[in-house]
């Protein structure tokens, strides 16, 4: 899928604040520092469309990027939203700030009509996390559509990537009797991109197919 544009359009406090829920998007999630800013230029090849930071908590607002990509009739286009989430975990906050971040996120997931697709993002640097098996749980009880995307798969050895991703993938049969779909992603190589977003364009055709 080819993206003509990616721009920010705008940020929300809560999910009755976000854009008309008139077009598919899409939404990205996961701990503090995973690489979600990284993953989000990648994926729209813009280096500067979402601001990277080392400091973890940085984004804390719910941020809607419009995306525009070719429709089938070549004459037109089709217009898609990417959605920048808080990450969920350690940040330096105050408690009640998390909880705060909690409500929005939870209320988003929720109550977002249009939400085509849960991106929750994994840092295949590390083995499974207590946090992340708890949080896809939760939305398996939700009954929420995701996927998940193991990022910074160029900063392991390729032994080490596999070992990790396993790891996770195992520890999830415990409670799900089939996995979720699941990418292995690098921002610096690029690797898992189209992928990606043949997955996103399979979806905008299923959103425009019901609308």
């Amino acid at each position: 899928m080819e993206i003509i544009s990616a721009e920010y359009l705008k940020s929300s406090a809560n999910y009755t604040q976000c854009p008309a829920p008139d077009k598919p998007e899409y939404a990205f999630i996961g701990r503090s520092n995973v690489g979600k800013s990284s993953l989000l230029n990648m994926l729209c090849n813009k280096r500067a469309l979402a601001k990277i930071s080392s400091a973890p908590g940085k984004t804390q607002l719910i941020n809607h990027f419009i995306i525009n990509v070719p429709a089938i009739i070549k004459k037109n286009s089709f217009f898609w939203y990417l959605v920048d989430l808080p990450g969920y975990g350690y940040a330096k906050v105050s408690q009640k700030q998390r909880k705060s971040w909690s409500k929005m996120i939870e209320d988003y997931i929720l109550k977002r009509p249009n939400l085509g697709n849960l991106f929750v993002l994994i840092d295949s640097r590390h083995e499974p996390q207590k946090i992340d098996i708890e949080f896809i749980n939760q939305l398996g009880e939700w009954q929420i559509p995701f996927s998940i995307v193991f990022t910074k798969a160029d900063k392991n050895k390729p032994g080490a990537t596999v070992r990790n991703v396993e790891l996770f993938i195992d520890e999830l049969k415990n409670d799900w009797e089939e996995v979720p779909a699941y990418f292995v992603t690098s921002a610096v190589e690029r690797t898992g991109r189209e992928e990606m977003l043949l997955l996103i364009h399979a979806l905008n055709e299923e959103f425009k197919r019901l609308k």
